[in-house]
């Protein structure tokens, strides 16, 4: 004799079922990798390297120079600023000076000094890691491959359109046997540069309309599996700002918000602004990401090489913050210096303050400031 279940019973089952299943998926994306946690004393260290442009001019000397410069350069900033988790954040390599047959071998040396001193990292691409003989998605498979430490993932499928495959996010938990996270780091590619093989295309340069609606939907589930989105912090990181931070400059106060200030920023500065046609394309990424991500800290890009400030983008009102240059390859001038932005979380409080400064090469800082509600 068969027994059924009451329809308000299976409906409860499916609906636990389902939250199990995302919560498995959330509570543990990276089974084969340790958990990224707070210190013990509740605080946490990020380091950000952007634009390392390795890779640049391999057929005369000048280029294996810069490149051994930068090496140079994280092996002194990693022992020194002991970071708990590391971002590269876009432009890993010159791609259009890449020879089809090693590019992705470029990916190797670059983290080679992470894989040294064992620590975790992810890393966003940027538009010089699209091109004729390179792509987003080698590179990340290249980082798979080589570094037991990365995070960085590939977004599912049908997330992130021509060429933009790296979209995804890492939690940070409070302790590693925690259910849930205390910070959520995310990652969006913007794209850019020009697709791969001999008829090479220009790519555009925005975060991909279909990347709002994962942010919608990922962000739901995490709610579903960890509860409010208010209960934990955020923290974004894309390789070219949105476009509205284009018209920021022009207000910037140095004492306020200090830090380099020598890209003017114009056409191609920003997402979607290379042509006139297409400015406003990464809105649908940026409404997403400011309505469904709460305690969004910071959003961070690099890009733009000379520009290293942070300023509040009114709209949305969330802060924007420039990286650092570090590599010694790609366009620049001596006098901006080379290094990373740091950024330390003092507690694990999802609203808390997050200090951040610029570290050079050789130790100084400079554009020290907290990220919290009264910054700019």
């Amino acid at each position: 004799m068969k027994s059924f279940a009451p329809p308000f019973i299976l409906a409860w089952l499916i609906r636990w079922t389902a939250s199990n299943e995302n919560l498995g998926i959330l509570q543990d994306p990276y089974p084969d990798k340790p958990r990224i946690t707070f210190r013990p004393d509740g605080t946490f260290k990020l380091t950000v390297f952007s634009d390392m442009h390795w890779g640049e001019n391999p057929w005369d000397s000048w280029g294996p120079e810069q490149d051994a410069n930068s090496t140079r350069l994280m092996e002194k900033v990693l022992p020194s600023e002991k970071p708990d988790f590391v971002v590269l954040n876009g432009d890993l390599i010159t791609g259009e000076n890449a020879f089809k047959d090693n590019a992705t071998l470029l990916i190797d040396r670059i983290v080679a000094p992470l894989n040294a001193a064992q620590i975790p990292f992810c890393s966003t691409q940027g538009n010089h890691d699209n091109q004729k003989n390179i792509t987003h998605l080698q590179e990340i498979l290249r980082e798979q491959q080589v570094a037991p430490l990365t995070y960085t993932r590939v977004a599912p499928a049908g997330v992130g359109g021509v060429e933009g495959p790296g979209s995804y996010w890492v939690p940070v938990y409070e302790k590693a046997s925690d259910l849930s996270p205390v910070l959520v780091l995310w990652f969006f590619d913007s794209r850019g540069g020009f697709s791969y093989g001999d008829n090479s295309t220009a790519i555009p340069d925005w975060v991909d309309e279909s990347v709002a609606a994962w942010i919608e939907s990922e962000s739901a589930t995490m709610n579903d599996a960890w509860g409010p989105a208010e209960n934990r912090g955020a923290l974004a990181f894309v390789h070219i700002p949105p476009h509205l931070i284009q018209n920021l400059q022009a207000r910037l106060n140095s004492t306020k918000e200090p830090g380099l200030n020598a890209d003017i920023l114009g056409s191609g500065s920003t997402q979607s602004t290379t042509d006139e046609d297409d400015v406003g394309q990464d809105n649908a990424f940026w409404n997403s990401l400011n309505a469904n991500v709460k305690n969004l800290h910071a959003v961070i890009s690099g890009h733009d090489h000379g520009d290293e400030w942070c300023i509040r983008e009114p709209t949305k009102n969330v802060i924007f913050c420039f990286d650092k240059h570090a590599g010694y390859g790609g366009y620049g001038d001596p006098s901006w210096g080379y290094g990373v932005r740091n950024l330390v979380f003092s507690s694990t409080e999802p609203k808390g303050g997050v200090q951040t400064w610029i570290r050079l090469e050789e130790g100084e800082i400079r554009a020290n400031v907290t990220l919290d509600e009264g910054y700019s």
